[in-house]
């Protein structure tokens, strides 16, 4: 099952050019529950379903610090990113008083979506580890042994193709970045500017697809990236 994220933000000040993080995290993949107020965001955030939250700080609204001072006070054990502008005076103290990191805003989505993902995967209330067989399709793979079986024939895969195959499938449903594929299954800390990411993909796309043309499993999200459908 996917993750279950809450967005703390004054939905007030986001219009038409400016998308709300709830409608980003959406987008992703996310569940999503939403607070708008100081008081609902303690309440929603100790909420046992809550495995990460974004605070998007815009005072008197939405106090990021009083917010994760409180949380963390009651034991939230989630991890929390906070947005906030440059002209926020004490950016530190957001980490004193409990949260992760820190993105300034105007925020970059791809980085943002990135930071998410790592915090996620070193969360204390990560569910389960990464599989090591799945079945879709009518395929089977293992991952231990970097093949899939499909129509009865056995697929050679490489280990950058099932790397990247099964970071599709543990997150399966979500839109993933080319970034974030670069940072988690390529281990760049940059970002280069290569297509390796479509190159394997289309690759991968040849070997599980009955249409590499026309993807039914790997489909490509115009825009964002990729989302694992199978």
């Amino acid at each position: 099952m996917g993750n279950h994220l809450l967005a703390i933000e004054d939905l007030r000040l986001t219009d038409s050019t400016d998308r709300s993080v709830a409608d980003l995290l959406r987008d992703w993949g996310y569940g999503v529950a939403i607070a708008s107020n100081n008081s609902d965001a303690i309440e929603l955030g100790l909420a046992n379903n809550i495995d990460l939250i974004v605070i998007n700080h815009s005072e008197p609204q939405i106090n990021a610090l009083q917010i994760c001072a409180e949380l963390r006070g009651r034991n939230l054990r989630s991890p929390v990113i906070v947005l906030a502008g440059r002209e926020v005076p004490d950016r530190v103290g957001f980490f004193k008083a409990g949260a992760d990191d820190y993105v300034l805003k105007p925020i970059d989505s791809d980085d943002l979506q990135v930071r998410i993902e790592a915090l996620l995967l070193r969360s204390p209330r990560r569910k389960k580890p990464g599989v090591v067989s799945y079945e879709f399709g009518g395929m089977a793979v293992d991952f231990r042994e970097s093949k899939v079986t499909k129509n009865g024939s056995t697929i050679s895969l490489s280990q950058r193709e099932s790397r990247l195959l099964r970071h599709f499938v543990d997150n399966r449903g979500k839109v993933i970045s080319r970034v974030a594929l670069l940072r988690h299954v390529w281990g760049y800390r940059e970002t280069p500017l290569t297509r390796t990411v479509d190159v394997h993909v289309t690759r991968l796309r040849k070997k599980i697809e009955v249409d590499p043309k026309a993807p039914r499993f790997i489909v490509t999200v115009h825009g964002f990236g990729y989302r694992f459908d199978g």
